[in-house]
């Protein structure tokens, strides 16, 4: 039994935040920004668009307009959910109208979508069959400190979903590599907010980053993983058709590419638009790069991303 992506769909924000926007925020210059991060813009949602409504939205794109049966399970990637409880999941479970469905939320940060994918394809080999719905949804504007120009330059709010489900041997998911390094937690935090610390300072409740260290951790790390899924399945990097990299800033998804020694017309790039979407950023590059010039069957792809916890994920697939 092969599980692939049988639908694909994403979901932005109309509001377009400017660098000019940002560098009055955090008192530096749009030189800087697209200098450093590659990145001109990135999309807002709205003060009353939760999490939830923007998976919903990208939930609807990838399971089409037409009636659908319900999935076997919906499965949230999320760092930024509607609230503490109840899972976010169930919230985008009942406008979507699927009751009974088991929802749940996954958090591996950036590295969530891809975690969520793997988990999905499990669940999918040993249950009843049918689909999998899985979205990738995060609203970072909520929790950026805008005095930061190394955080707030980069992150933008949006959501992407795949449904999984069966496709003919030799296509879908070919191979998967997930690790987790919790020695490095503390490189990519939110601090308050939970049991550790509930309350305190208001700095606490914003997002925090390592950049530097984080940049060198993902530079080391992100190639292993592209090579353990070709390892694992048998295929050679000059086998795969794209590569499409968790967007991190347009600069280093650059360097990563240089350093695996992938050409650049295989890495699909939307951080110059759309900055990094943390959990939503696999799904709506992928659904970009097939509206720009669209996937064929046959097509390998390696997903991967490096995200906070430090959790790193990679994803071999045959496009069907």
């Amino acid at each position: 039994m092969s599980i692939g992506i049988v639908g694909l769909g994403a979901h932005l924000p109309d509001r377009v935040v400017t660098n000019a926007e940002v560098a009055a925020w955090a008192d530096t210059t749009e030189e800087w920004i697209h200098t450093v991060t590659g990145i001109e813009e990135r999309r807002y949602a709205a003060d009353d668009e939760a999490t939830s409504d923007l998976a919903v939205a990208a939930a609807r794109a990838a399971l089409g307009s037409g009636p659908v049966a319900p999935p076997a399970a919906i499965l949230l990637a999320t760092s930024t959910p509607d609230q503490p409880q109840p899972a976010t999941a169930s919230v985008v479970q009942r406008a979507l109208g699927f009751a009974g469905v088991p929802s749940f939320d996954l958090n591996a940060v950036c590295s969530g979508f891809l975690y969520a994918v793997v988990v999905a394809e499990a669940l999918l080999r040993t249950g009843p069959g049918g689909t999998a719905l899985v979205v990738g949804a995060d609203k970072y504007s909520t929790i950026m400190n805008r005095r930061d120009r190394r955080t707030v330059s980069l992150f933008g709010d949006a959501a992407g979903a795949v449904v999984l489900g069966e496709v003919p041997a030799g296509y879908g998911i070919q191979a998967s590599h997930l690790l987790t390094d919790g020695h490095h937690a503390e490189l990519i935090e939110v601090r308050a907010g939970g049991t550790r610390l509930p309350a305190g300072d208001p700095d606490d409740h914003l997002f925090r980053m390592n950049g530097f260290v984080v940049r060198e951790y993902v530079l080391r790390t992100l190639p292993k993983a592209v090579h353990a899924v070709l390892d694992a399945s048998g295929v050679r990097l000059d086998e795969v058709d794209r590569f499409v990299f968790h967007q991190a800033n347009a600069r280093l998804v650059e360097t990563c590419a240089e350093e695996l020694g992938v050409p650049p017309a295989k890495v699909p790039l939307t951080a110059p638009l759309l900055g990094n979407t943390a959990a939503a950023s696999i799904p709506v590059t992928l659904a970009a790069a097939h509206r720009e010039r669209p996937l064929r069957r046959g097509e390998r792809i390696v997903l991967a991303a490096v995200g906070g916890g430090m959790s790193t994920g990679a994803v071999l697939l045959t496009w069907y």
